[in-house]
């Protein structure tokens, strides 16, 4: 069943060549150009308006696009129902999850730059992880306070931040409170916090591990991660429509959230704007929309270039999407592991979920989705491939 209420649905099939930073704001659509039939392409917007129509989605963002040719971009619903406001195909979505392959590309470009290593501990950026706890007798995704607390049999590492395989809780337990906290303030938290299992031994994904990285792209940088993030990868990708805090003059163009409430769509009370919020949320905190999160996918399937700039190498993109959980049980369906940031799937299959990404080489497709789970959670970002032989085991 659907509980995705709020979507934004991209097909990029990957291509070597290099296209335009704006490239995908500034199209109209061309099927033909991306090698597309048109009459299929139309059966789209309508089967989107078929799920508003029958309530089962607010509105919806189609984008999809080939060979770096826009074949179809279409809007159907409303960003606000109550209010009787159409979506756009400019609608501002909170990405969530999404934010998660933004923070580890920029972990990967710093690992070029020689600022850190993959292997580094994380104390060795984040002195306050010194002496960090296992906690030895709770079960996983437990609050782990007056549990029997032991020292892990090894510290844990900048890879297992980004595998969700470190033994960091989930989230905070006053998880409600983040927007008033700095960076700073929750990873000091985040750094008392005991392990829930021994790093490297079981997968459990986590927040709290994606926003350490985002304090350790500070400190490596020297900037603020939003400063560094906007100026390295945003800016350049021409992601103009993108912020962690959304300004005022942009605020009329987001979409509301609903969730699925025993079959009737219910707008979620949230301040959509996060008024007043500090924290920058590297898990989670990205405002986008569909063209540009396009431009973003659209680098990385160029191997790390967009517009004859490199933003990361092609080693370093294959590597972020290998999957190095191995055997581990990992994601949250059946074949998915994890790369660094992304769920792998090795056999190539689609997994459905909300905030998702599929990425095909060998097949030349990728599909990505946005949205909002009916229980309002956060799923996973995912890569797929055919080529089993590029899977191994940690």
């Amino acid at each position: 069943m659907f509980h995705r209420l709020l979507s934004l649905l991209l097909f990029l099939p990957w291509v070597a060549s290099v296209c335009p930073a704006s490239y995908f704001s500034a199209q109209t659509g061309d099927p033909a150009a991306a090698g597309m039939d048109a009459e299929r392409l139309a059966r789209i917007p309508v089967r989107m308006q078929v799920y508003v129509d029958n309530g089962r989605a607010a509105g919806i963002v189609t984008l999809l696009a080939r060979h770096g040719y826009l074949a179809l971009l279409s809007a159907a619903g409303y960003q606000d129902r109550e209010n009787q406001v159409p979506m756009r195909t400019d609608t501002i979505f909170q990405i969530m999850s999404m934010t998660k392959p933004v923070t580890s590309t920029a972990i990967l470009m710093l690992m070029e730059e020689g600022k850190l290593a993959l292997t580094d501990p994380v104390e060795k950026h984040v002195p306050e992880f010194r002496g960090q706890q296992l906690a030895e007798t709770c079960p996983v995704s437990r609050d782990a306070a007056n549990c029997r607390l032991k020292e892990p049999s090894r510290v844990i590492t900048i890879r297992d931040l980004l595998t969700h395989t470190s033994g960091l809780p989930g989230d905070l337990k006053d998880s409600e409170l983040r927007w008033k906290r700095t960076l700073v303030e929750t990873v000091m938290l985040t750094s008392q916090q005991a392990l829930v299992f021994e790093p490297g031994t079981r997968w459990l994904y986590s927040k709290l591990g994606m926003a350490t990285l985002g304090r350790i792209i500070e400190i490596a940088s020297g900037q603020p991660s939003a400063q560094y993030i906007t100026e390295r990868i945003l800016n350049p990708l021409g992601m103009r429509d993108t912020f962690y805090f959304l300004p005022k003059a942009k605020q009329n163009r987001i979409a509301a959230v609903y969730t699925n409430d025993h079959g009737k769509l219910k707008r979620e009370d949230v301040d959509l704007m996060r008024r007043g919020a500090k924290y920058p949320a590297p898990e989670g905190g990205l405002y986008n929309t569909a063209t540009e999160m396009a431009n973003f996918y659209q680098m990385l399937l160029n191997k790390g270039v967009l517009e004859r700039r490199r933003f990361i190498s092609p080693a370093s993109v294959d590597l972020m999407t290998t999957m190095h959980t191995g055997d581990l049980k990992a994601g949250f369906s059946p074949g998915v592991g994890f790369g660094l940031g992304w769920a792998v799937e090795g056999a190539g299959r689609n997994v459905p979920a909300q905030f998702d990404r599929y990425i095909r080489p060998r097949r030349r497709l990728q599909d990505v989705r946005l949205g909002r789970s009916g229980q309002g959670h956060d799923r996973r970002d995912s890569l797929t491939t055919d080529e089993r032989r590029r899977r191994h085991s940690r």
